[in-house]
């Protein structure tokens, strides 16, 4: 797995808090309570930050300081068929990569969107979303192509696809399929779970947006 820097941690809390909900759309980033509520200095704060602005997770302002972007809903379609592209390559090239630690942290985190998903949290179950997705891609260790994902995720509605009804029901049970191909090393079987997950909480939110 690779090693992370105390910023890159940083900006790792961040995303997750941004795709959670927990930091929301448009909401202001205050440098200070971010750094106390992760024990952390400033510095490395400030750092991540600028990391997340350019993957487009924050815009900064010298007047409003660093807001949580947001997103074009008209972009989205493009944003999709970029997502199966790359997160695809990232978890072919991480399949063969990941350790029993690794698969052990994911059976952990399919236990917890499991419990999550029984008690309705839609918050947790992106957050959850979130880790495991990144494990899986961290191994891979293509850091330019994640990279371009976590640009991708940055523009992407997940809070809006997770209120459709049931949703995260579904995405518990997709994540399922995705946890078991990989523990079999079926790659065929992996990327037909990945695709079918990425692809089915868009279109279920376009069927209920239309409506």
């Amino acid at each position: 797995m690779m090693h992370q820097t105390k910023e890159e941690r940083v900006a790792d809390y961040l995303r997750e808090g941004i795709i959670s909900g927990r930091l929301p759309r448009g909401s202001k980033l205050k440098q200070a309570e971010i750094a106390a509520a992760i024990g952390t200095s400033i510095t490395p704060v400030r750092e991540a930050i600028k990391l997340l602005e350019a993957e487009g997770f924050v815009h900064a302002s010298s007047h409003k300081g660093a807001i949580v972007a947001e997103f074009d809903i008209n972009a989205t379609e493009e944003i999709v068929d970029l997502r199966v592209t790359l997160e695809c390559k990232l978890a072919l090239r991480a399949l063969d990569r990941l350790d029993q630690q690794a698969l052990t942290e994911l059976t952990g985190l399919q236990s917890e969107i499991e419990a999550a998903s029984e008690r309705g949290d839609k918050d947790a179950v992106r957050g959850i979303n979130y880790r495991f997705h990144e494990i899986i891609y961290l191994a891979a260790e293509l850091p330019m192509t994640l990279r371009f994902v976590r640009t991708l995720w940055a523009r992407y509605p997940f809070d809006l696809i997770n209120k459709v009804e049931s949703r995260i029901g579904r995405a518990s049970d997709e994540h399922r399929e995705m946890l078991r191909a990989i523990i079999a090393r079926d790659e065929a079987a992996m990327i037909a779970a990945l695709r079918t997950h990425i692809r089915a909480g868009w279109e279920e939110f376009k069927s209920s947006y239309a409506r």
